[in-house]
């Protein structure tokens, strides 16, 4: 404000420029032309103000937010991948034996119990990233926006499905034969440990459930992220433009 009140001062002051503008055909005497470019060298002074106000208060005033921007980008960034590995059909020998079995278990059951457990273990080996990202949640929707912050709940939708879906595997993939007396019931029984199985480890095209979903949500944090990181639409990147690529 203080540079566009520099900038009205020297324009409403200077009565030598009025003819100019009133009269384009009037001389200019040279004290006319002195005192023109000195009140020119005053807006272009003031243009410059603006600009070093402004490269100041990106360094000092949006530094936290652009710091935590592109924190919050690469956690993004790093929670993408620990789901595709959290849901890789890849396994090792003894992944899912950290769950504790139940009393009378027959190997069968354990078998196909610490199987279905194998995606929660993983996760818990994420689980410090997951929780630094939901911590940061708050951060974001304070010197954001909360709606801005819409990405954070869509990612913990995404975990929290792929939890759920441990649980129904494991339930399913115990389901006694017996229990399942008609064609029907069999049928149902088999879809929907199809429909867990895709969500659990993927099914590696366009129709997975979930990797598609992950990616709507990172490019969504990244538009934010970017355009903070960036600062579009200030005045330093109106005098930053890049007018040709890098080749």
């Amino acid at each position: 404000m203080y540079a566009f009140g520099v900038i009205w001062l020297a324009l409403g002051k200077n009565s030598s420029l009025a003819p100019l503008i009133v009269n384009h055909s009037q001389t200019m005497t040279l004290t006319e032309i002195s005192q023109f470019f000195q009140s020119a060298s005053v807006v272009i002074a003031s243009l410059f103000a603006i600009y070093g106000f402004d490269a100041w208060r990106r360094e000092h005033i949006g530094k936290r937010q652009i710091e935590l921007a592109e924190e919050v980008l690469a956690l993004f960034y790093q929670a993408r991948d620990a789901i595709e590995q959290i849901r890789s059909p890849f396994g090792f020998g003894g992944e899912g034996s950290s769950r504790k079995p139940q009393e009378n278990e027959k190997p069968e059951q354990k078998q196909a119990l610490d199987q279905a457990y194998v995606l929660i273990e993983r996760y818990g080996h994420h689980s410090e990233l997951f929780s630094k990202l939901h911590s940061l949640r708050y951060r974001f929707m304070a010197q954001v926006s909360v709606e801005a912050a819409a990405p954070f709940d869509a990612l913990n939708r995404i975990v929290n499905e792929l939890i759920i879906c441990a649980h129904k595997m494991a339930r399913l993939s115990t389901t006694p034969e017996w229990s399942l007396r008609t064609p029907e019931a069999e049928q149902k029984h088999r879809d929907e440990l199809l429909k867990v199985h895709d969500i659990y480890y993927g099914t590696g095209g366009d129709d997975d459930p979930i990797t598609p979903k992950v990616q709507r949500v990172v490019d969504d944090i990244e538009r934010t992220c970017r355009a903070i990181i960036e600062s579009k639409g200030t005045l330093y990147a109106l005098f930053n433009i890049r007018f040709f690529k890098r080749g």
